[in-house]
């Protein structure tokens, strides 16, 4: 196997060939997808291992020291002997990684082979394709989490015992002073467990990375900026606690550290900073300087990281593995983001060249990975760096797909689920509509139903779903429930022969789509409309209408100003009901596929830290792309939906359903229509897909849109949580 090595003595840095680690008893052999380099610990080495012999020794006066007294022991010969000889050696690069168990040792049962774990420590979670890793240093990967993200493992520990160490309260002020890779860790920890933070670093471009991930305010230490900033939050007391994850020889850190910090406030050393502490200011506030010794408990311990011997959760709360646990579970749930922090992925080969490119600053990073070579295959195969969504085939079976009805014979209609939409939006369009018979309304509570009937005039309330379905005068089933049993639903109402309305989404994982899918190829019934409204709303009809065909690819701009939710609303019950994009985005990439008049290809999908705001990057077989900025904390002041599309020399704009315009060159010269009129209010189609629905179900025609376009659409919505545990795009490949 390849390892990262380095020459204390020369500063030779090499991959070389080693053998492989056995699996001893207690540990498993884990073979490396990603290692994450340490920019400051790791380069710090790096540069210490090119000085000359006086600068090893100015940089290392604890190493010296410890000659020194081998001299006075052993006689200066043999001290030289054994200096030169443990310099003269290779020494290993690396500390945190994610891979993949190969070999699973005696004694160990919580992982298996082929599981993805994270690993810790420079001695086990090396540069290297394969390491021996002891139990008490490695963790299981939640599902989910992307192993590029998971090696960030061992470094967010890091930073995580940091901000334990300072106790931070909610709603206090935190002070962080360096923002290189640990930096920006304690900022979006500390920005989680509800701190403010200012930031200090003389680098602007490490500043506005941390306001991003969730500083309030961050500048250079020399500047008044951060002094500012400090008095504005505070009102003038003083932040609660300092971080201090800077390094170097300068003793600014710490100077400012008691100038900004409150009376008995708490100054915590993650980094390797010079730390000749001003006697007076720390005396006169009474400051309480900590320490933070690496990822936790049992650091530095024989016993607890090597033997496996753990520590009492009664008496010690967060050990080493349990804070490696931990920050995986808070990437997993996205409340922390290593994405923004990662400026270059480097082929494992290039390990030589990037660390010469990071230490002579032509690579300027917060985080680098390396890429193992398996990674790098099924990168290039569409595999872990590019994961697939399949887009499943439409089979249907041999069975009638319209049945037969009299056409003068109302369409009658039963509801299952009477709740706002429904009673809002599609109840009022049909309760009055020609040839329309509400047939029964199903609901869980029978107070529920019984105000549906009187509202809407249904004949017939209940709570039995099964008599409803097997009712064969009802044609058609709508279903408006919650978006968790969506799916099981137009399954069953499609193996009982309706034709079926299900509201958007129609699943919300890959297993219900081919549920539904399945039980259309069972029954022969694709009698099935999702509720991608948008696409028979009039304004924009007429506007694609005007924009006509294209000739060459187009972009499009989709920005929908979505806003909080309110408190306790069912839509943050994410667990059971899906991610809030995963119940509206179809809407949007419905009608960006409509208006291409294609189904995407691939999907990209990023979101910063801390909110629910979503970038979807939509790409379509002819080059054009759509970008869907579903975000929810713009001003509620501004319209929810616009719209831009621009292609052959002409932009179309659509302003919330209520305005549309179309810029183009004519032979006159500039052309613009703008819609001629203003509706009373804002049309998304509704009253017209319903009108297309009913018509469909009463003729026998084609359903409004294609099973095909539905499923398309769905798989690219599913696709969007993929892409978002990934950080990749995401293929979505035609399961034919």
């Amino acid at each position: 196997m390849k390892q990262v090595v380095q020459n204390y003595k020369s500063g030779e840095l090499a991959v070389l060939d080693v053998p492989v680690p056995g699996c001893k008893p207690g540990g498993v052999l884990v073979r490396s997808a990603y290692s994450l380099i340490s920019t400051g610990t790791e380069l710090m080495k790096v540069s210490e291992a090119g000085m000359s012999m006086v600068g090893k020794a100015r940089s290392r006066p604890d190493q010296v020291a410890k000659v020194m007294q081998s001299v006075a022991t052993n006689g200066v010969p043999a001290t030289y002997r054994k200096v030169m000889g443990k310099l003269d050696s290779y020494t290993p690069l690396g500390y945190s990684l994610c891979g993949v168990v190969e070999q699973v040792g005696s004694g160990i049962d919580d992982v298996k082979v082929g599981d993805h774990v994270a690993c810790a420590g420079n001695e086990h979670a090396l540069h290297a394709e394969l390491n021996w890793v002891p139990k008490n240093l490695y963790t299981p990967v939640p599902d989910g989490l992307a192993p590029r993200h998971a090696a960030f493992g061992t470094v967010g520990s890091i930073a995580m015992q940091g901000v334990r160490q300072g106790e931070p309260q909610l709603g206090e002020v935190a002070l962080v002073i360096g923002l290189g890779l640990i930096g920006q860790l304690v900022v979006q920890l500390l920005s989680a467990a509800g701190v403010r933070v200012v930031g200090a670093d003389p680098d602007p471009a490490r500043c506005e990375l941390a306001e991003s991930v969730g500083a309030a305010a961050c500048g250079d230490p020399a500047s008044a900026a951060v002094e500012a900033a400090v008095a504005e939050l505070t009102g003038g007391h003083g932040v609660d606690q300092v971080y201090l994850a800077a390094g170097g020889g300068s003793n600014q850190p710490v100077e400012l550290a008691a100038r900004l910090c409150r009376d008995r406030g708490r100054v915590v050393d993650i980094g390797k900073c010079r730390l000749d502490l001003p006697w007076n200011a720390y005396y006169e506030k009474e400051l309480d300087v900590r320490f933070s010794r690496s990822y936790g408990p049992g650091r530095y311990d024989p016993a607890y990281e090597l033997e496996g011997r753990d520590y009492p959760i009664g008496y010690v709360r967060w050990t080493e593995r349990r804070n490696l646990a931990c920050f995986l579970d808070l990437l997993a749930r996205g409340r922390v983001d290593v994405e923004p922090l990662i400026s270059h992925v480097a082929d494992f080969d290039d390990a030589v060249e990037t660390y010469r490119s990071l230490k002579d600053g032509e690579l300027k990073a917060v985080a680098v990975l390396f890429r193992y070579p398996e990674q790098k295959e099924e990168a290039e195969a569409g595999g872990a760096e590019a994961p697939v969504v399949a887009v499943p085939a439409v089979r249907r079976g041999g069975g009638a797909s319209a049945p037969a009805r009299s056409a003068d014979a109302p369409v009658r209609l039963a509801f299952v689920g009477a709740g706002n939409y429904a009673t809002s939006m599609l109840l009022p369009h049909l309760a009055q509509r020609d040839g329309v018979e509400l047939s029964t309304v199903v609901t869980t509570t029978a107070l529920s139903a019984a105000n549906a009937k009187r509202k809407f005039g249904f004949a017939g309330a209940t709570t039995d779903l099964d008599a409803v379905l097997g009712d064969k005068s009802v044609d058609a089933v709508f279903v408006v429930t919650r978006h968790s049993s969506h799916a099981e639903l137009t399954r069953r109402a499609l193996l009982a022969g309706k034709a079926v309305f299900v509201e958007k989404p129609l699943a919300l994982t890959e297993d219900e789509l081919a549920g539904v899918l399945a039980a259309v190829e069972e029954s022969g019934n694709d009698r099935l409309q999702v509720g991608f409204n948008r696409r028979f709303a009039p304004l924009l009809q007429e506007a694609r209408t005007r924009f006509g065909a294209r000739t060459g690819p187009a972009s499009l701009r989709y920005l929908v100003n979505a806003g909080r939710l309110q408190q306790g609303s069912w839509y943050l019950q994410q667990g059971t009901e899906g991610s809030r994009f995963a119940g509206e985005g179809g809407h949007f990439i419905d009608t960006a596929s409509w208006l291409l008049d294609a189904d995407p290809v691939s999907v990209y999908a990023v979101a910063p830290s801390g909110n629910e705001d979503l970038q979807v990057v939509l790409r379509y077989p002819d080059g054009s792309t759509a970008t869907i900025s579903y975000v929810t904390t713009g001003a509620p002041s501004f319209p929810k939906e616009t719209l831009d599309l621009v292609a052959d020399g002409k932009v179309l704009r659509l302003d919330d359903f209520v305005r549309a315009s179309l810029y183009f060159d004519g032979r006159a010269g500039r052309k613009r229509w703008v819609s001629s009129r203003l509706p009373k209010a804002r049309d998304k189609g509704q009253s017209a897909e319903l009108a297309a629905f009913v018509r469909a179900v009463r003729t026998g025609g084609p359903m409004p849109v294609p099973l095909e376009s539905l499923v398309a659409t769905t798989a690219a919505t599913l696709a969007v949580q993929a892409g978002l545990a990934g950080g990749v795009p995401v293929t979505l490949a035609s399961a034919r």
